[in-house]
């Protein structure tokens, strides 16, 4: 069974940093899997949006025009974790932050019960 768990958020000032980390199983979490690799948030009253992800072909990671030069997207084979780096946060980037995996074979969504992240001074 998939299950992915994000910890790390908090309540941070604007131009200060966290890092996210998702801890995923019951999937083989390696690069060149059926598996792409998300984070999303969802800003409050608003809805869920793409933040970076990792194709299950292990190409180059993309990252929303938003977070581009601020947020690093990484993972830990070895430790089935992936990560987010974010940097120099704004009020903007307030939300809850989702970790997914979707299986592109089953065409499947997976997703953790999210993490709030609050930028606020």
């Amino acid at each position: 069974q998939v299950q992915l768990v994000e910890s790390g958020g908090g309540l941070v000032t604007p131009g200060g940093s966290l890092r996210l980390s998702c801890s995923a199983s019951g999937f083989r979490f390696s690069s060149n899997t059926d598996y792409s690799m998300f984070w999303y948030r969802q800003p409050p009253g608003k809805g869920r949006e793409w933040v970076a992800f990792i194709s299950a072909d292990g190409g180059p990671i993309e990252y929303a025009d938003s977070v581009k030069g601020r947020f690093t997207m990484s993972r830990d084979n070895a430790k089935a974790t992936m990560y987010l780096q974010m940097d120099n946060l704004k009020p903007d980037d307030t939300a809850v932050y989702y970790c997914n995996a979707f299986n592109r074979r089953e065409a499947v969504d997976y997703w953790g019960p999210g993490t709030q992240v609050t930028v606020s001074s």
